[in-house]
């Protein structure tokens, strides 16, 4: 659908283990190629067991686990894709922030050897809802950190998208953006009743260097038709 809808640009949120095998990743690559699609990014298919296998106390799971993160890089590869998105750690967690990052910087040089970047999503529930969290993770790894903003997300926390924007404005590698309206938490931008401040919110991050991509993310709940996502996506284009 999305190269169907003319999209030049994709991330692809890989659910299941087998969508990182060669026959999966044959058919994206052929649907890329079919519609000069530009695959960005991969989301993790472990998003909600990052915790258990990647930042719990065991730590001979961490190290298991190190063979099942390295199986992202094969896929990367065949598309091209250049960031791989992770949750992270959830709340509370069974082990200290300085080991998360401790582990995150781990997985990190590893992605680096293998030409990607891993970078850290902000996502309620997790660790990186947390500016400050966010903060001191920066400052434990320096130039290894790379940031996810999703506008979604920041909101869903009770945080101004803009606080995490403006604070780690040139760590952003990326950014995942939605629609509100006073009903629902994620809908498709400009939909009726949708409340998001688009032209603004790009004149800042423009104002703030930001050159990375902005990718629509929503749920199959968050649009009614296929046809309002490319309307969206037009208009959003030419504020931009």
């Amino acid at each position: 659908m999305v190269g169907e809808l003319g999209a030049d640009c994709t991330e692809i949120f890989i659910n299941s283990p087998t969508e990182l095998r060669k026959p999966f990743m044959d058919m994206l690559q052929n649907i890329c190629t079919q519609y000069s699609l530009r695959v960005k990014s991969l989301h993790t298919y472990a998003s909600f067991t990052e915790s258990y296998y990647f930042f719990s106390s065991y730590e001979r799971r961490f190290y298991d686990s190190i063979e099942d993160f390295k199986r992202y890089f094969y896929g990367m590869g065949v598309l091209g894709a250049e960031l791989l998105v992770m949750h992270g750690s959830k709340i509370p967690g069974s082990i200290p922030d300085e080991q998360v990052f401790e582990r995150f910087d781990t997985l990190y040089t590893l992605g680096r050897e293998a030409g990607i970047t891993l970078c850290q999503e902000n996502v309620v529930h997790y660790r990186s809802e947390s500016p400050d969290f966010l903060t001191r993770m920066r400052a434990a790894l320096g130039d290894h950190f790379h940031m996810v903003l999703d506008i979604k997300q920041a909101r869903r926390t009770g945080i101004d998208p803009y606080v995490f924007a403006e604070t780690f404005a040139d760590n952003i590698a990326h950014i995942h953006i939605s629609d509100y309206t006073n009903e629902k938490d994620c809908v498709v931008p400009l939909c009726a009743g949708a409340r998001f401040d688009f032209p603004k919110f790009f004149r800042f991050m423009r104002d703030k260097g930001y050159k990375g991509d902005y990718m629509i993310e929503l749920y199959e709940k968050s649009y009614d038709t296929p046809e309002q996502i490319r309307t969206s996506a037009a208009q959003l284009s030419e504020w931009l």
